[in-house]
């Protein structure tokens, strides 16, 4: 069902439950598209497809909410296309929400030569080396075309290592490029028609920057808040800190989304931090490599001793995986190179993702999140450490 947001309407983010140890909160998210219950984890769909998996196989392992991009969507095969054939939706045959990245990371990451300005970023493909601008109206109207549920705004995201000044140029920058996007989402329609658009916080390893921009993008009451600029080289540490120097200052009653990581354990300590969303490719791509998730922690099905083993990935864990196959026949089609190999191990390490939203969503409705995640993540970790003994 479509839904638009009126003036006397509930607001979209409710906050339900937060943590009495951390600042873990559980909440509920309402887009165009369906309810979106959080803390949660969305598969990354990046080109109009989760990996290896169907719609069908996303409904199954409980997604709520699933991301594509726009710069690849944009490139190929183009945003006016999807839009005349009735939106991302239905292009791809997802009927749940779908949030868009704006695309700024991939201008940063793959584009060639790219030439940053203060009205966007001029770059050229790196499918056909075509020429092409990425600004906020750029960014805007393509995710308008997909028909994003939530659409990103476009920013800058700093290399880590930054030097300060060239931080806080990309911080100033981002700022600007924020409330423009928000400027042509409110004048053209995309706001009121229930879709939302989340700001991105910038501002590498300082704190101070971080604070200046969340505080200035909290002033534009956006629908909801990202932190962006971490995992992108720093150790763990340091990445933590960042989204613990950046949480305190969002507010309390919009979603926060902490983009592109990370592995279980980090999923759980930025739940403590306070963050709602999360989205990374990590459980698909290693589950083509042969590396499953269990919580225990990853296991390589490619491992010997798992030739001849008649157990399931986890014991317990209700997906299609777990319920019929064996390690030994999951180790045998991946060493195969069989293609249900990548979606049977996709499948599970999604779900395995999922659920762990699921049982953090319990312990934080039953009170007890502080312990429970400490608890678990000192689980996991003896199993990383059994393995690599």
């Amino acid at each position: 069902m479509r839904l638009g947001w009126g003036a006397r309407m509930a607001p979209p983010f409710q906050l339900i439950q937060t943590d009495p140890a951390t600042a873990a909160r559980r909440g509920r998210l309402t887009t165009r598209h369906g309810t979106i219950e959080t803390p949660i984890f969305m598969p990354v769909g990046t080109q109009g497809t989760v990996k290896s998996l169907t719609p069908a196989h996303l409904h199954e392992i409980g997604a709520q909410i699933i991301l594509g991009n726009t710069y690849h969507l944009n490139l190929r095969p183009g945003s006016e296309l999807i839009r005349d054939l009735g939106g991302l939706h239905r292009f791809m045959g997802w009927d749940g929400p779908i949030l868009t990245d704006s695309g700024g990371f991939q201008v940063f990451s793959l584009a060639k030569l790219r030439d940053i300005r203060d009205d966007g970023v001029a770059f050229q493909s790196h499918l056909d080396g075509a020429k092409l601008f990425l600004g906020p109206r750029e960014v805007m109207e393509i995710q308008q075309n997909l028909g994003s549920d939530i659409a990103m705004v476009i920013d800058e995201c700093p290399p880590w290592p930054c030097a300060r000044d060239a931080c806080a140029r990309a911080v100033a920058r981002s700022l600007r490029w924020a409330g423009q996007c928000r400027a042509i989402a409110t004048e053209s329609g995309f706001l009121a028609a229930g879709h939302h658009v989340f700001a991105i916080v910038q501002g590498s390893t300082f704190d101070d920057l971080r604070r200046e921009a969340a505080e200035a993008l909290a002033a534009l009451d956006f629908p909801g808040y990202a932190v962006g600029g971490v995992s992108v080289g720093e150790p763990e540490p340091e990445m933590l800190k960042q989204v613990g120097a950046t949480t305190p200052f969002l507010p309390v009653d919009k979603p926060r989304y902490t983009m592109g990581l990370g592995t279980p354990p980090q999923l759980l300590k930025m739940i403590a931090l306070g963050v709602d969303m999360f989205d990374c490719v990590l459980p698909s791509r290693v589950a083509r490599n042969g590396l499953v998730f269990t919580p225990d922690g990853p296991m390589n099905l490619r491992n010997e001793k798992y030739r001849a083993d008649p157990r399931p990935i986890v014991e317990g864990l209700d997906n299609y995986t777990c319920r019929n196959f064996s390690r030994a026949y999951l180790r045998h089609v991946t060493l195969a190179g069989e293609i249900v190999s990548c979606t049977l191990l996709t499948l599970h390490n999604l779900h395995f993702y999922l659920d762990l939203m699921a049982q953090a969503r319990a312990h934080l409705e039953a009170g007890d999140y502080g312990p429970w995640h400490r608890a678990w993540i000192a689980r996991y970790e003896a199993g990383v450490a059994a393995r690599q003994a």
